[in-house]
C-alpha cells in the first residue's frame, strides 16, 4: 500500500513538472473563447491533397493538423460548431514549413458562417492581392461567437482598402486574436460592420503586429445596440493589448487616409451602454497622414508608446458616430509633430481624464481633465528620454534619470482596470512616474521593433 501511494505521488509530481507552464494570458484566451485544456476527441491529419474531404463533419473537439504543403480551396467553416472545452481545432506547423493558404477572387481565405468554438492556428496565408479577404465572417451570417485565431501569418490582402485581413461582418463576441502578423493589408483588422448593427464584443486582441496597411490597422466599429437574446454578453469589454501597430509606409492619403487604430462607440443605453474598451501596452508607430489613435465611447488608454514623428496627431479622442463619454488616458508616452492628446465634443455628464502621461508635441494636450502630465516639445523629447528619435528597432523611450518624476497621484480609483499599476514592461509601478515605464536610466525590457512583442501577462 506505501509503494502504490508513494509511485502514485511520485507520477503525479513527474507530471506536473513536465506539464508545459499556463501563461495568465493563455488562460485568459482559453476562458474568453471556451478552448479549455481537454485533451482532442480524434487528432485527424490532413494535406493539401484530402484536407477538404477530411474536414466534412468535423464534431466537437476534433483537431485537425494540416502537413507542410500549399492549400488552395481555402478553409470553410459554415454550420461547424464545437462546445465549451471542447472546441474544433485546426492547425498547421508551428514551426518549419508552413500549411499555406493561397488567396482568390472567389472566395475568402478563412470562412465563418454560423460557427462557433473554433480555433484556427499556425497558418500562412497569402492574398495574391486578390478580392478576398483573409479571415471573413461572411455578411449572410447569424453569428460567429467563442473563436480562436492565432499564429497566422498574413500578407498581400491588398487588392484594394477594403481588402481585409480580419473581417466580421456578422455578431460576433468572444473572440480571441493573438501573436498573428498582418503586413500590407487593404485593412489589418475590421471588427464589426459599417451600420453599427454587427456587434463585435468581448474580444482579446493581444500580441499581434501590423504593419503597411493602406487603411486602418484595426478599426472596431460602433454598436448601436446590444443583441443579448442571441447570447451576447450583456456587458462585456474588448481588450486591445501588446499590439505593435505601425503605418510608417504604404498608407493611403487625403480623404483615404486612416488611424492606426480607430474605435466606436458602445450601445448608447441599454445592455453594453457602461462597457470599456480596455487599450494598454501597445506600441502605435508613426502615421504621416492621421492620428495614431482615434476613439470615442467607453475608453480606458494606458501605458501605451506613440510616436508620429511625421504625421500630425498622437491619439485625437472625438466625435465619430457619436461622441466621447468616459474617457482615462494615463501614463502614456507620446510623441508627435502636431498635436500628442487632443479631446474635443466631450458628452455632457461624462469625464475625460488625462492623468500622468508624458508628451511631447508641439500642442502637447488640447483638451480635457489634465492632472500631474509632463508636457514640452518634440524638439525637446530627447531631455526627458534616452533616444526618442531613432528609427523602429533602435528607438529608446525609456526615461533619463530624474526627467519624469514628480507628485504621488492617487489612481485608486482607476484599480479595476487590467494590470493598471503595472508599466509597459509589466513592472509593478509607483505613480509618481510620467509616461509608460515605471523604470529610468537603462531599459532592461523588450525595445519597440516590427516583431510580435514578447512581452504578455
Amino acid at each position: 500500500m506505501k509503494r502504490t501511494v508513494l509511485w502514485t505521488a511520485c507520477a503525479l509530481l513527474a507530471l506536473t513538472l513536465a506539464a508545459p507552464a499556463v501563461s495568465p494570458a493563455q488562460t485568459l484566451a482559453q476562458s474568453l473563447s471556451g478552448c479549455g485544456t481537454a485533451a482532442p476527441t480524434r487528432t485527424i491529419r490532413a494535406n493539401p491533397s484530402n484536407y477538404k474531404t477530411l474536414m466534412v463533419g468535423l464534431l466537437p473537439g476534433d483537431k485537425v493538423t494540416l502537413d507542410p504543403g500549399t492549400y488552395t480551396q481555402g478553409l470553410r467553416f459554415w454550420n461547424v460548431n464545437g462546445q465549451v472545452d471542447r472546441c474544433i481545432v485546426v492547425e498547421g506547423p508551428a514551426s518549419g514549413s508552413p500549411a499555406l493558404f493561397l488567396g482568390t477572387d472567389l472566395w475568402n481565405t478563412v470562412s465563418f458562417k454560423n460557427a462557433s468554438y473554433i480555433a484556427v492556428k499556425n497558418l500562412q496565408l497569402d492574398g495574391q492581392r486578390k478580392l478576398g479577404d483573409g479571415v471573413k465572417v461572411e455578411v449572410d451570417s447569424t453569428y460567429a461567437h467563442h473563436i480562436w485565431i492565432e499564429g497566422l501569418q498574413m500578407k498581400n490582402y491588398n487588392n484594394t482598402v477594403q481588402t481585409v485581413g480580419i473581417n466580421t461582418k456578422a455578431k460576433a463576441w468572444n473572440w480571441v486574436i493573438r501573436k498573428n502578423v498582418i503586413v500590407g493589408a487593404g485593412t489589418g483588422m475590421y471588427l464589426g460592420k459599417s451600420d453599427g448593427n454587427g456587434e463585435f464584443v468581448n474580444g482579446l486582441i493581444e500580441n499581434n503586429l501590423i504593419y503597411n496597411t493602406l487603411g486602418y490597422g484595426i478599426q472596431i466599429k460602433h454598436q448601436l445596440s446590444r443583441d443579448t437574446a442571441i447570447g451576447i454578453p450583456a456587458t462585456a469589454k474588448t481588450i486591445i493589448r501588446h499590439n505593435v501597430i505601425s503605418k510608417e509606409s504604404g498608407s493611403l492619403s487625403g480623404t483615404e487616409a486612416r488611424p492606426n487604430l480607430l474605435v466606436g462607440h458602445w450601445p448608447l443605453s441599454g445592455a453594453g451602454a457602461g462597457d470599456v474598451y480596455v487599450i494598454y501596452g501597445n506600441v502605435f508607430w508613426e502615421n504621416p497622414y492621421e492620428a495614431l489613435f482615434q476613439g470615442e465611447g467607453n475608453i480606458a488608454f494606458y501605458d501605451n508608446l506613440l510616436v508620429n514623428k511625421t504625421g500630425p496627431f498622437g491619439m485625437r479622442i472625438q466625435k465619430h458616430n457619436d461622441l466621447p463619454r468616459k474617457i482615462d488616458i494615463f501614463n502614456n508616452t507620446v510623441l508627435a509633430k502636431g498635436t500628442g492628446i487632443q479631446i474635443t465634443s466631450g458628452a455632457v455628464g461624462y469625464v475625460q481624464r488625462v492623468i500622468g502621461n508624458a508628451v511631447f508635441a508641439a500642442t502637447p494636450l488640447y483638451g480635457g481633465v489634465q492632472t500631474g502630465n509632463v508636457v514640452d516639445t518634440y524638439a525637446n523629447a530627447a531631455k526627458y528620454l534616452n533616444n526618442p528619435t531613432a528609427p523602429l528597432g533602435t528607438v529608446d523611450l525609456y526615461p533619463k534619470v530624474g526627467a519624469l518624476q514628480g507628485a504621488l497621484i492617487d489612481m485608486t480609483s482607476l484599480n479595476f482596470l487590467l494590470d493598471y499599476n503595472r508599466d509597459f514592461n509589466l513592472l509593478t509601478r509607483v505613480f509618481d512616474r510620467r509616461g509608460a515605464y515605471a523604470g529610468e536610466g537603462v531599459n532592461a525590457g523588450w525595445w519597440p521593433k516590427l516583431e510580435v512583442m514578447p512581452i504578455e501577462q
